[in-house]
């Protein structure tokens, strides 16, 4: 059976890519109402930037079925969202003396552990892509509650860092992503190209 022009879409809950961001997300709601004034700009542009990056990759799974470009248009805005989240955590800690914790220091080793050495085998982020046709893979375990432990039990100064590592790693993953998507741009072309490819298959068949 020929595959129709707008192909396969949504599934965005299984996007590491998504994963990541809902745990960033829900880090973010819970540091801002415990550690940022919730009458403050601030606490509401933190919380609206990392849903921005959640929801943005929602909004580019499901265009991406009629258009591609808009799946890389959104993709990258959510890839920008988590950018200005990240530079309002680093504004935290920078305004309160506190250190940025280095990418190969023990600590946030460690947090990049807990994502990697889920139970069903995956190994987090270096599983994002199974095959060059898809930037999915099977659902970790990994979720808020992996985390949770040390987010709601630190000081501010520590779940500012193990947040910025979690972003890190979300913004590595829609890197990938986009690189995904853009090789599959170049492959395929977009709505256009299949329709016009299905077009041609159907008066292939008619004559045949």
């Amino acid at each position: 059976m020929t595959e129709g022009f707008i192909p396969p879409h949504g599934g965005y809950q299984n996007l590491l890519s998504y994963r990541k961001a809902e745990i960033v997300y829900d880090a973010t709601v819970y540091f801002c109402d415990r550690f940022i004034d919730r009458r403050s700009r601030t606490h509401d542009q933190m919380v609206q930037a990392a849903r921005s990056g959640k929801q943005n990759i929602v909004e580019g799974s499901m265009a991406s079925g009629t258009s591609k470009e808009m799946e890389i248009k959104l993709t990258n805005v959510a890839r920008a969202s988590l950018e200005e989240l990240l530079t309002d955590y680093r504004d935290f800690l920078r305004t309160r003396g506190e250190p940025v914790w280095d990418k190969e220091s023990k600590e946030a080793r460690y947090v990049r552990g807990l994502g990697r050495n889920m139970p069903n085998g995956t190994s987090g982020i270096n599983e994002t892509y199974r095959s060059p046709e898809s930037h999915r893979t099977h659902l970790s375990h990994e979720s808020y509650e992996t985390y949770k432990p040390f987010i709601e039990t630190r000081s501010p100064e520590v779940v500012a860092n193990i947040i910025i590592c979690l972003i890190h790693q979300t913004n590595y993953l829609l890197d990938r992503q986009l690189k995904q998507l853009e090789v599959a741009f170049l492959k395929e072309g977009g709505l256009r190209e299949r329709m016009t490819r299905a077009r041609l298959d159907a008066r292939k068949k008619s004559i045949g």
